[in-house]
């Protein structure tokens, strides 16, 4: 019996203190959500807010048409930007580095040499 009655007088006290822990935590500290909700609290009861006029509604439709003209205006931009860089690409493969299959795999044309110094080329694994 008695050591019934020293479980549940453990298991008491620990839930007593981890509860008290559990209030200091949300009085002293602010969350991510209200950093310094106290301090926050505290000011806004003394300070009146203002309030602002009302802004026109606008409806549904204009809303929409803005977003659309927006949405539009950003697809024409990046399609533009797309046909430039194509462009671009293919400006850059008509060199002939990538055009003449002499180039295989290099910068600049490789030599031709005399058919007793060959060597085999370790860019393109081709004897040159």
């Amino acid at each position: 019996m008695s050591r019934i009655l020293l479980l549940f007088s453990f298991f008491t006290i620990g839930i007593i203190f981890t509860s008290q822990a559990q209030t200091d935590k949300k009085s002293s500290r602010g969350n991510s959500f209200e950093p310094y909700a106290e301090n926050a609290k505290a000011g806004t009861s003394s300070v009146k807010q203002k309030r602002h006029s009302k802004k026109s509604k606008q409806s549904f439709r204009s809303r929409f048409r803005k977003d659309l003209e927006t949405k539009k205006e950003e697809f024409y931009e990046l399609m533009e930007a797309n046909a430039k860089r194509n462009k671009k690409m293919a400006k850059e493969m008509k060199k002939p580095q990538y055009s003449d299959p002499s180039y295989f795999g290099h910068k600049k044309k490789p030599k031709k040499r005399k058919p007793g110094k060959r060597k085999l080329c370790k860019e393109c694994g081709i004897v040159h």
